[in-house]
């Protein structure tokens, strides 16, 4: 069987910045085996399937499923416009594990319109994850979780850069991922992040759209602000805008670039 197969560098202008997504776009569904195969194949933090029977889209990284993909959202969306099957002004609906997502579609830039997640601050910080992050317990200004993951602002940007997780021992202790972010000295932004996730196959993700659901929950309440810029400060680096709507809901805005198109021979699973 022959599929069309693209990779997509999400959050950036640039290629080889940004997150690198793999794009997967058939008439019907592939069976759960084949999309995880696939996205081992591809070999990138998370691969984007969608059946465009149902719209129904759903994200593998090289080992899982997850719920939530920003990069992979945006990036599907793009492949749609650069397939003519989306034009500017237009608005698609992806039926996923969060419930319904629309990307809308403009010039040069494409809005995600998120759920809000609920972050919980009642929660003691473990040693050993601390130990393993390489975070001293007094540079933590808050300590938390969401969907799983933990959330940790930290007091130092300096620190958050300058970060070297012993992901070995982390993949020994129960997780499933850790967004940490810090005020940004740049003016031009309100905040800094980097996200880690080797339980799921992914030890830095470069741009993780999900993770700044959270960022503009957070950061949103501490600097009273509704519109937000934020960096995710990976070897590859990328930009989100984002946005606290009236309904509670997240806007994410990007931009994408396709770097690679092509064929899959894949044998039918």
């Amino acid at each position: 069987m022959d599929l069309d197969i693209y990779q997509v560098d999400s959050f950036t202008n640039e290629a080889f910045k940004g997150n690198p997504a793999g794009v997967c776009i058939t008439k019907d569904g592939l069976s759960e085996q084949l999309m995880l195969l696939i996205a081992e194949e591809m070999a990138v933090s998370e691969t984007a399937f969608l059946s465009l029977d149902d719209m129904k889209l759903r994200w593998f990284t090289p080992k899982a499923e997850v719920k939530l993909c920003g990069h992979g959202t945006l990036a599907t969306a793009h492949v749609l416009k650069e397939r003519g099957q989306l034009n500017k002004g237009d608005s698609v609906h992806f039926e996923t594990l969060s419930g319904t997502l629309t990307a809308n579609i403009n010039e040069s830039t494409i809005e995600l319109d998120f759920p809000s997640p609920v972050i919980n601050f009642d929660v003691i910080p473990p040693t050993e994850l601390l130990k393993f992050l390489g975070i001293e317990k007094d540079n933590i200004i808050s300590f938390g979780n969401f969907d799983s993951k933990v959330f940790i602002e930290i007091d130092s940007e300096k620190a958050l850069l300058n970060l070297q997780p012993n992901f070995d021992a982390l993949k020994q202790i129960t997780g499933r991922g850790v967004l940490i972010t810090t005020r940004s000295t740049d003016e031009r932004l309100d905040f800094i992040s980097r996200y880690f996730a080797p339980w799921v196959g992914v030890n830095e993700d470069p741009v993780t759209g999900s993770a700044h659901c959270a960022l503009t929950i957070y950061w949103s309440e501490k600097l009273n602000k509704l519109k937000l810029k934020g960096f995710q400060a990976s070897s590859r680096g990328g930009y989100i805008d984002t946005e606290l709507q009236p309904n509670g809901r997240i806007k994410l805005i990007g931009s994408a670039i396709t770097v690679i198109k092509g064929i899959m021979q894949v044998p039918v699973v």
